[in-house]
């Protein structure tokens, strides 16, 4: 019998929405369930520290999590190891990291750092992020391929073998890969792109559902290809429209 993989997607800073999923997969899987993080830990919620703590701490305690890399992580380590707060991945104008809609101050609030866009206090955010947590993050994998399974942050260059991937595509990409339709060697599960609820595309699922903005931090559980959400009372199947 293949074993569960439970997976929850973006989380950004939503502490209580992580508690609330893990026990919910706690009860469907056990304590030792084995738990796929897509990535986007940290921005735009209040308690971005404590979401990296609680991760940190549950592998630490032997728990089978599997942490991927999310771009907002990407941004965060960026600017902890350059000072940058711009990404040529932002197309729009003004933006950075520390724009109101990326959340990099609230990330930066949260280790107890008041920053803006003009005052992005690299300094001070030195000294107040544990370097346990810029090293987590550097360590975080970019995909886990769990037999015809795939599971990454954003989403992949289609007809390019994972191997040939650039890293920046599997945590920015966008329309090139939504806008194909045709089967990939594997289903892909990502998040990235907030959808107004977990959307099953046939060639990929989006599980996120936007924690980011205030909204639902659905977990979910996959049995080779098959997909549930894990709800208040239960799993609910997500089939393919």
């Amino acid at each position: 019998m293949t074993r569960p993989i439970y997976v929850i997607p973006d989380i950004h800073g939503q502490l209580a929405l992580l508690d609330e999923a893990l026990a919910r997969i706690e009860t469907d899987g056990g304590a030792d369930a084995k738990v796929v993080f897509l990535g986007d830990y940290v921005d735009r919620g209040p308690d971005s520290r404590g979401v990296i703590e609680t991760l940190i701490a549950g592998q630490a305690a032997g728990r089978d999590w599997i942490t991927l890399r999310g771009n907002h992580d990407q941004m965060f380590l960026d600017f902890l190891d350059q000072g940058t707060i711009d990404s040529p991945r932002l197309s729009k104008p003004g933006y950075s990291w520390q724009h109101h809609r990326l959340g990099g101050v609230e990330t930066l609030a949260s280790y107890g750092v008041t920053a803006s866009a003009d005052t992005p206090r690299h300094p001070e955010a030195l000294r107040a992020v544990p370097s346990s947590h810029r090293d987590w993050l550097a360590g975080l994998p970019l995909y886990h391929l769990a037999g015809e399974v795939l599971f990454l942050h954003a989403g992949i260059k289609p007809g390019l073998p994972l191997d040939q991937q650039d890293g920046d595509d599997l945590m920015w990409i966008r329309n090139e890969f939504h806008k194909y339709r045709k089967p990939h060697p594997w289903l892909i599960v990502h998040g990235h792109t907030p959808v107004d609820f977990p959307t099953h595309f046939g060639n990929r699922i989006d599980l996120d559902g936007g924690a980011g903005w205030g909204r639902a931090l659905w977990p979910a559980v996959f049995e080779g290809r098959d997909c549930w959400l894990l709800t208040e009372t239960g799993r609910e199947p997500l089939i393919a429209g």
